[in-house]
């Protein structure tokens, strides 16, 4: 068995093993997908934590044991004997303080923040226990499996229809990422972050560029080739998120714990309404990758005066957000709503022209409506811009299909237009389904911003025949159609 048939083999009997721990709390009576994963989470870090401690203390000497003294109980070894009672009196005492544990970094506090168990049903739990004791998250072949494990776990979201407002397509946060091009020593947020989907992607990203292509032919991804000093910014500097949903701080602590990432800046903060260090902008990142919520609107007295933008639409009061918290040439790749394109508000228009002459606008990607089917299915585009200097010409692209069929299904398809977006890009190459805008015709039209309304009208020439040729023809015709009634006449006269 090839190396990689290895690796799917193995990265198969993992999801076999979480399907098999959600259906075993959803008859056990955990029916929310956001509770059961809220609790495979508490339950996955305690194994890892415990396991690390054990080998940190094998292998380091004088290292000090978080599960030390008092807390010797709290390790995972001590509940997978138990049962009944013992079990969960044991285990939610053990969730419910574990916030607490010596040692534990601030990404873990916050994780285990006003923590407990939620799985009531005894023999549910036992079975819970069981599985995850039974997982091997142990590095094979190269590769950490833990991460692809988690990613597979969260798509149980989208797939439910729960909460799948978190949850962008994959393929589609690949494509912003490699557009933007995040780069070693930079500062990347994500103001809204979700599970953690973006700032996962642009670390594997980073990743893959500086891993020797002998590797990556083997489909391992190391970063062997950064420095110390990169490597040192990537995993304690780089990395920051914000979501106003506990639940998904939560998620997304150990998304970034279980991809290496465990000193990651995730925190439960709302960007548009409370000031993060006491003044406004505050921090500036180098890149903002984002796909912030829809449709809602905040009471006006909530808003950041900051801001200075007069609406309560959430999207326009993050796409502002976006510009004030770029640093100059700082690059952002983030999805709006049409509505952001072509809205005849006063903020529409502001923050539009406010986009184009602050900022260089390179990309307006539309995507198609049935992209966040099946819990939505609103119209957006991605916007790809850079701070600190003003629109020359945007660069439009019209996405018809992605590689999935746009219904609630979303089967995978071959039609697929994402690698003809990355042939263009570096030009900006005008096809069938790109063009480019100068901004004075932007500008000219109000600061519009929908593809449909600047889009080429392709004429296709048609060749006629000279007029003495067409003439022949008619008459041709004309004495075929008089010999065929001659013919026809003749034969009713016989009958």
């Amino acid at each position: 068995m090839s190396l990689n048939n290895n690796s799917n083999f193995f990265a198969s009997g993992l999801r076999q093993k979480v399907d098999q721990l959600m259906n075993v709390l959803w008859a056990g009576g955990v029916n929310n997908p956001m509770d059961s994963i809220e609790q495979l989470s508490y339950l996955i870090f305690l194994k890892l934590l415990s396991e690390r401690d054990e080998q940190a203390a094998y292998i380091e000497e004088g290292y000090q044991r978080h599960f030390f003294g008092p807390w010797a109980r709290c390790a995972w070894g001590n509940f997978v004997t138990l049962t009944g009672d013992d079990l969960f009196d044991a285990l939610r005492s053990a969730i419910e303080k574990l916030r607490e544990l010596p040692g534990l970094s601030e990404t873990g506090r916050l994780l285990f923040r006003n923590a407990t168990l939620k799985i009531y049903d005894r023999p549910t739990l036992r079975a819970v226990v069981q599985g995850i004791n039974e997982m091997d998250l142990s590095p094979h072949d190269g590769r950490d499996p833990k991460g692809d494990m988690y990613e597979y776990l969260l798509s149980k979201l989208s797939q439910s229809g729960t909460n799948g407002q978190f949850r962008t397509p994959r393929h589609i946060i690949d494509l912003i990422v490699t557009l933007v091009d995040p780069q070693p020593g930079q500062r990347i947020c994500d103001p809204a972050c979700g599970t953690a989907g973006f700032l996962i992607a642009t670390y594997i990203h980073i990743l893959r560029h500086y891993t020797k292509p002998s590797d990556l032919s083997r489909g391992i991804v190391d970063g062997s080739l950064l420095k110390p000093s990169q490597w040192e910014f990537l995993e304690n500097y780089a990395f920051t998120g914000f979501d106003n949903d506990a639940n998904m701080v939560k998620i997304a602590i150990l998304n970034l714990y279980l991809h290496q990432l465990e000193k990651a800046h995730i925190l439960y903060h709302n960007p548009l309404t409370t000031m993060l260090d006491g003044q406004y902008p505050g921090q500036k990142y180098d890149v903002i990758l984002a796909n912030p919520p829809f449709a809602g609107r905040i009471q006006k007295e909530s808003i950041l005066a900051d801001i200075n933008l007069e609406t309560r639409d959430t999207e326009l009061l993050f796409l502002k957000w976006f510009i004030d918290h770029l640093v100059d040439d700082g690059r952002a790749g983030v999805i709006v709503p049409n509505g952001v394109l072509f809205g005849s508000g006063k903020a529409h228009r502001k923050v539009r022209e406010l986009l184009l002459t602050t900022c260089d606008l390179q990309a307006i990607i539309a995507l198609p409506s049935g992209v966040f089917k099946p819990y939505s299915g609103v119209a957006t585009a991605i916007l790809i811009f850079q701070k600190g200097r003003a629109t020359e010409s945007v660069w439009f692209y019209e996405l018809t299909a992605e590689g999935f069929s746009l219904d609630d299904k979303r089967m995978p398809i071959e039609t697929n237009d994402i690698p003809d977006i990355l042939a263009k890009w570096s030009a900006r190459e005008e096809g069938l389904n790109s063009f480019r805008v100068h901004v004075e015709r932007i500008r000219e039209n109000g600061w519009q911003l929908m593809p449909g309304r600047y889009k080429p009208i392709k004429l296709e020439a048609i060749q006629y025949d000279p007029p003495d040729v067409i003439l022949a023809e008619v008459i041709r015709m004309e004495a075929e159609i008089a010999e065929q009634a001659q013919a026809l006449m003749e034969r009713l006269k016989k009958i």
